[in-house]
């Protein structure tokens, strides 16, 4: 199997099921069994059992647990991608494209935090796992020139490593899918404007003399 590579396979693995569940449907189903038992605890039960479906039934949407974390993180991997790629092309100030990458990622995160939790977690055990995991990779390293033009037009500080730079910010981010609730009283917008303020505080170009 081509693991991690687009939606593509995917959509197709999941089309072949019995009307009545969508791929979403078992991708929320598997998140959900996944967050509450572990990924490598759950079994093709449990996530039937979060369908309210037999197992049998599941087989016919679904080949494998492997599948099932495919279908998760590469939804939650495109979904990042998107807003990277979409920044990079923006025709704004450098300054202007980290900041909206910074509130997208945000976005996306408190829309689904359960999926963009699995894929933190995710520790290369198998080759969806690896696969995923050089995806992220190649996301972050995507970013470094827009950190680097944002230094160099002096919008955020430059005495940092664009790449360290680059992670710190991915870091901060990715540490709300640990405590963010969707049903919480901050909402994505709230919680984008906040990061944004703490973010770009700390990155402000310091003063000298």
């Amino acid at each position: 199997m081509d693991c991690v590579k687009n939606e593509k396979s995917t959509v197709q693995g999941a089309a072949r099921g019995r009307p009545g569940y969508s791929r979403e449907d078992v991708i929320r189903a598997a998140v959900r069994a996944f967050t509450a038992r572990g990924y490598d605890a759950t079994s093709m039960d449990n996530v039937a059992s979060e369908l309210g479906i037999s197992k049998s039934a599941l087989y016919h949407h679904i080949s494998s647990k492997e599948e099932i974390l495919e279908l998760t993180v590469v939804q939650a991997l495109s979904r990042l991608e998107a807003v990277a790629e979409e920044m990079a092309a923006a025709d704004v100030s450098a300054g202007e494209r980290v900041r909206g990458l910074l509130r997208g990622s945000i976005e996306v995160l408190c829309s689904d935090p359960k999926s963009v939790a699995l894929l933190l977690r995710l520790r290369g055990n198998s080759e969806v796992e690896r696969s995923a995991l050089e995806r992220r990779r190649t996301l972050t390293r995507s970013v470094v020139p827009l950190v680097e033009a944002a230094q160099e037009e002096g919008a955020i500080r430059s005495d940092i490593e664009a790449p360290l730079l680059t992670r710190m910010i991915f870091g901060m981010i990715n540490s709300t899918s640990d405590w963010y609730e969707p049903e919480g009283r901050l909402g994505a917008e709230e919680l984008a404007s906040a990061f944004e303020s703490v973010v770009f505080g700390g990155l402000a170009p310091q003063a000298t003399g």
